[in-house]
């Protein structure tokens, strides 16, 4: 079955059923492809220096270059975007709370042959969540066009609902094509790899995920993110980053401080807050 695809304007009620049902969907044209002109411009430098992965799985004709918040404002504005924002908080709402998982800029080089079938939450040493029970949001941004020639990312639509470490071959999949400016949203546990690239040029997406803020980070913000610049940043990307507790009595810092408080001394936050409150059921 295809991809569903949703307009800017839509409803993150309804994108998140989509989403749960599909395991992936597209919103279109959420940048306009100026806005990507100037964030691929804001990260010129950094990919350029960025060497080609060392093995199959990272692709040894592709660059991935991180750091994204550290390293671009623009790049924090897709990270802040209300419409993810508020997918990720319905898709992730079982949950305390979800916090930024990664930021990489993805390329996929002329040349590069199609990427294993897999699903992200993998990253979590293979542990098999429960069926239905969401760890990951997951954003793709087109910074080119993605086409089936250009290697755009293949999904196994509604391979979210299946059994964990199945294996699929490319014929299983299709081609998640989209415009410059669109988002692919995608869950930890769909079944998905990069296209391979059969076009003279390179195909270019932003990788933004979110996950459940009691698992680790796939990309350790607090080191990608030096204190300097943390210091520089509004309190709500902080605490996207990670500068919060991520449940009750987890993450706080020597004498139950919150961890904001650190960056920003004097937040008057302190101790573990409510025991009762945090252990009744929390709406999705």
């Amino acid at each position: 079955m295809p991809l569903r695809h949703f307009p800017a304007t839509a409803d993150a009620e309804a994108i998140t059923a989509a989403l749960r049902d599909d395991g992936a969907v597209i919103i279109d044209d959420v940048a306009s492809p100026s806005q990507m002109d100037a964030v691929a411009a804001e990260l010129k430098p950094f990919m350029d220096a960025t060497a080609f992965g060392p093995d199959s799985f990272s692709g040894r004709r592709t660059r991935r270059t991180g750091g994204l918040v550290a390293r671009s404002p623009l790049c924090r504005e897709l990270v802040m975007h209300p419409l993810i924002l508020g997918v990720a908080g319905k898709l992730l709402g079982h949950a305390t709370s979800f916090q930024l998982h990664l930021t990489q800029v993805i390329a996929i080089g002329p040349g590069e042959p199609a990427q294993v079938i897999h699903r992200d939450q993998w990253a979590f040493d293979f542990f098999p969540f429960p069926k239905d029970y969401e760890v990951q949001c997951n954003t793709i941004w087109a910074m080119t066009d993605f086409t089936e020639e250009n290697g755009a990312t293949r999904v196994v639509p509604g391979s979210n609902h299946r059994e964990d470490r199945l294996e699929f071959e490319q014929g299983d999949t299709i081609a998640a094509e989209m415009r410059k400016g669109s988002v692919l949203v995608y869950t930890g546990s769909v079944y998905h790899g990069g296209g391979a690239n059969r076009s003279n040029a390179v195909r270019v997406g932003i990788n933004i995920t979110y996950n459940l803020s009691w698992l680790r980070q796939e990309e350790n913000q607090y080191l990608s993110v030096p204190l300097e610049v943390a210091r520089t940043l509004p309190d709500d990307l902080l605490r996207l980053i990670g500068y919060r507790r991520g449940a009750y009595a987890l993450g706080y810092v020597d004498d139950l401080r919150d961890p904001l408080d650190v960056v920003h001394p004097q937040s008057g936050k302190s101790g573990l807050g409510d025991l009762e409150q945090v252990r009744s059921p929390v709406s999705g």
